[in-house]
């Protein structure tokens, strides 16, 4: 048990909404029939208590629930007592839904400061997302882990139903249909509680600073605070999308023939019976962009193609998404995931996924608003193009500021290029940045030998520069300068003499990749310390762990060595989830790898430095983006303070030249 002065309540809620959580918690709590069904609470590590709320079920209803053996042994108005005391810390898995439902159901303040979140403190040691797999990721005895009928409770309690005569057309499921089920539930909302505690005092060593708990408060109020959409404008393309859709599947039923050809299934097989078998087998975006290229197709499989190629278009997804997700005021909120991104802490994007929306390279973006914004789609086609695609680069400008105010847009320039001089001390990089010149030009002029001036003297060497600058600075080879180089600017031949050519000219990262490999490897074999430059190297718990000159470390868990690799070296391994499988697994890192993760997260620990001082200073911060920041500003206020506040010095981060791109809007594009 915790001896503290304060105490601190474990929680674990169980709700019911006739919205999915897909929409985010927020549209989510706002629902007419949002209701809190259980609440599983244990003060200090006591036994865990579970009521069922009063606003609920009237008072006979739970009377005769406790007759059929389902105890309630929590107190309401002592959780309550406890939420609104200040000097109680909260802890919950994810605890921002917690947080949100419990103001929104009990109409109390729930400050992110008085909160700490378990699913973000497993995250910080690169531990899995999800309570069930941090249980057992963990090893935690069975009586500690989250109970696996959860999942199947959850859809009878949690969600609507679909009414059918067995079940009496009703269109949901309450605790007197099945007194079993619920009882199992009353089971497993405290079991929750239970496991969400283990993990915690598993953890409870590793939690995150003062500086990384304040940052979570101000992510959680960026947050609570959400970002304007533009209903009508969204509405509009939607109401469009929808005449649109049934046009084309009806012109591809007449075409094809096929009864549904939305469908993959039934396309692929049309394909393969129209002399178009290669596109029988795999149908995705890649395919459909090389066989419209192609001269192996008929106009007749291109126009279907065509018309595939539309209908998928993830545009419009996006825009479904700001619809299914808007709160009452017209703002969507929730869309960004702290420390999203295990090791570097990065934000990750959920809901609209800012993360990555299309670009916009229209020319007249305001008159492609306009003819939006007065459902005038036949014009639009007409002065811009294929529809699909000019909604496609519509999306970022779906999102406006509050009436009275515009948006001032902020980011780092060359973010990552800046903190890898930084780190590795590659002077002339350095100087390049201080002096305000263009990393590209100066990179292909190390390279190659000659000057090189953006749309002037070997002008045509900075795209190479560039392709270089951003494949090779983590120990990338010839993969990476094909994966980066998408306009094909560097001959195949010429790629093994650029690739040579930039090592040469950065001699201090190459060394820094080899240094932080020896570093990993020294400290899992001998359990010390090591400094490298501005990091330092550590183990402790089984696990690898790089602080940061911010002070916030980044972990490897479970790290060790295994045996020697092709290069006669011993692989340094540890546990993480695969980006591509989800699963949790062994993963093996190199030096350019954990190069990769150093720079990243010093470069997301720097933006956190100015999304704190932005919120300081009274910027309503209302998104944020890799390195940017969107600022929902009063018309008077000067962008050129923003701007301003962006190449501030850091105070961990003496000699770091920073500098800001930044410029205001009337709705949210790229500058």
């Amino acid at each position: 048990m915790k001896t503290l002065e304060s105490k601190e309540v474990g929680i674990d809620i169980e709700t019911y909404s006739g919205k999915d959580i897909d929409a985010g918690v927020y549209a989510y709590a706002e629902d007419p029939d949002f209701e809190i069904l259980l609440v599983a609470y244990t003060v200090d590590g006591s036994e865990v208590k579970c009521f069922m709320p009063s606003g609920f079920k009237d008072e006979d209803e739970q009377m005769r629930l406790f007759e059929d053996g389902i105890e309630y042994d929590g107190s309401e108005d002592e959780f309550i007592e406890l939420l609104r005391d200040p000097a109680v810390i909260k802890t919950a898995y994810n605890a921002n839904f917690e947080r949100t439902c419990l103001a929104k159901y009990y109409g109390v303040e729930c400050p992110p400061e008085e909160w700490r979140c378990t699913a973000v403190l497993a995250a910080t040691v690169g531990l899995p997302r999800s309570l069930k797999d941090v249980g057992e990721a963990l090893g935690l005895p069975s009586d500690q882990q989250k109970l696996a009928t959860g999942k199947r409770l959850i859809d009878y309690f949690c969600k609507p139903c679909k009414p059918t005569k067995s079940n009496g057309n009703r269109c949901r499921n309450m605790p007197h249909h099945d007194p079993a089920k619920w009882k199992l539930f009353v089971e497993y909302n405290k079991q929750d509680v239970v496991s969400e505690q283990a993990i915690l005092n598993k953890l409870r060593k590793y939690r995150p600073n003062d500086t990384e708990q304040a940052l979570w408060a101000t992510d959680q109020r960026i947050n609570d605070r959400g970002i304007r959409i533009d209903v009508p404008f969204v509405e509009g393309i939607l109401e469009n999308d929808h005449k649109r859709t049934d046009a084309l599947i009806e012109e591809a039923r007449e075409l094809t023939g096929l009864e549904n050809p939305n469908s993959p299934t039934q396309l692929k097989a049309w394909f393969r019976d129209n002399g178009a078998a290669s596109l029988s087998s795999e149908l995705n975006k890649d395919t459909i962009e090389w066989a419209l290229k192609s001269d192996l197709y008929p106009e007749r499989i291109k126009k279907v193609l065509r018309i595939r190629q539309s209908l998928g278009k993830i545009s419009i997804k996006k825009y479904e998404a700001m619809i299914n997700s808007v709160c009452e005021d017209g703002r969507v909120r929730g869309m960004t995931r702290f420390y999203g991104a295990n090791r570097t802490g990065r934000w990750s994007g959920q809901i609209v996924q800012l993360q990555n929306l299309p670009q916009n390279h229209i020319e007249d973006l305001d008159l492609a608003r306009q003819l939006v914004a007065d459902r005038d789609f036949d014009t639009l086609e007409l002065l811009f193009g294929d529809t699909a695609q000019v909604l496609s680069e519509l999306v970022r400008t779906a999102f406006i500021p509050a009436d009275g105010c515009k948006f001032i847009v902020t980011d780092f320039s060359a973010i990552e290029a800046r903190v890898i001089a930084w780190v590795a001390g590659e002077d002339w990089r350095l100087k390049v940045f201080k002096d305000g010149g263009d990393i590209y030009c100066e990179s292909a002029s190390k390279m190659f030998k000659v000057p090189v001036v953006k749309h002037g003297i070997n002008g045509h060497l900075r795209q190479q520069g560039k392709v270089a600058e951003l494949a090779l600075g983590y120990g990338g080879g010839e993969g990476a300068i094909k994966s980066m180089d998408k306009g094909g600017v560097i001959p195949p031949k010429d790629i093994p003499g650029i690739i040579s050519s930039w090592r040469s000219a950065s001699p201090n990262i190459v060394r820094m990749w080899s240094k932080y490999e020896k570093a990993a490897a020294y400290v899992i074999e001998n359990h010390e310390k090591v400094k490298v430059g501005k990091v330092q190297f550590r183990y402790m718990g089984g696990n690898l762990f790089i602080k940061l000159p911010s002070g916030r470390s980044i972990c490897y868990y479970g790290a060790k060595l295994s045996g020697v690799n092709g290069w006669g070296k011993r692989d340094i391994e540890y546990h993480g989830v695969n980006q591509t499988t989800r699963k949790w697994e062994t993963t093996k890192t190199y030096g350019g790898k954990l190069t990769e993760n150093v720079i990243q997260a010093i470069a997301r620990d720097c933006l956190a430095v100015k999304l704190m001082e932005a919120e300081r200073r009274g910027y309503k911060v209302v998104a944020h983006v890799h390195d940017e920041m969107i600022i929902e500003a009063p018309k008077d206020l000067d962008m050129n303070e923003v701007d301003a506040l962006m190449a501030e010095p850091i105070e961990w981060a003496e000699g770091l030249p920073l500098i800001g791109g930044t410029y205001e809007c009337e709705y949210y594009k790229k500058d």
